[in-house]
């Protein structure tokens, strides 16, 4: 996979909501990851403004995000179930990509342990 795609990016009001209110949550500081099963794997990324004023800021968060999704992601997109998934990035300060990419990489492994409980 060498991109993060229009059809992977999740939108959409009402999809949101609904995956917010039935979804399985939980943390990988600095995120918080909620997700619940669909038809295909889609991901929300997000950086709070009450958290960083400027968008400078939100947007270079936003953009490891997607990265770190973009490179850690294969084995739960190549997976035999779907998810819908929404990162949060909880921390105040801008963390490295490193620390960053890790969280996504536990994220995903705990994602894929889930599913085969």
């Amino acid at each position: 996979m060498s991109n993060f795609p229009k059809s992977q990016r999740l939108c959409g009001q009402l999809r949101i909501k609904e995956l917010y209110t039935t979804g399985t949550k939980f943390t990988v500081w600095p995120l918080r990851v909620t997700y619940c099963p669909a038809a295909d794997t889609q991901v929300l990324v997000w950086a709070p403004k009450s958290l960083f004023k400027h968008a400078v800021d939100r947007n270079h968060i936003r953009r490891q995000m997607r990265e770190a999704w973009r490179l850690n992601a294969q084995e739960l997109i190549s997976g035999e179930t779907n998810y819908r998934i929404a990162i949060n990035y909880i921390d105040g300060k801008k963390q490295p990509y490193s620390v960053i990419s890790k969280a996504i990489n536990k994220m995903v492994k705990r994602i894929i342990e889930s599913d085969t409980k």
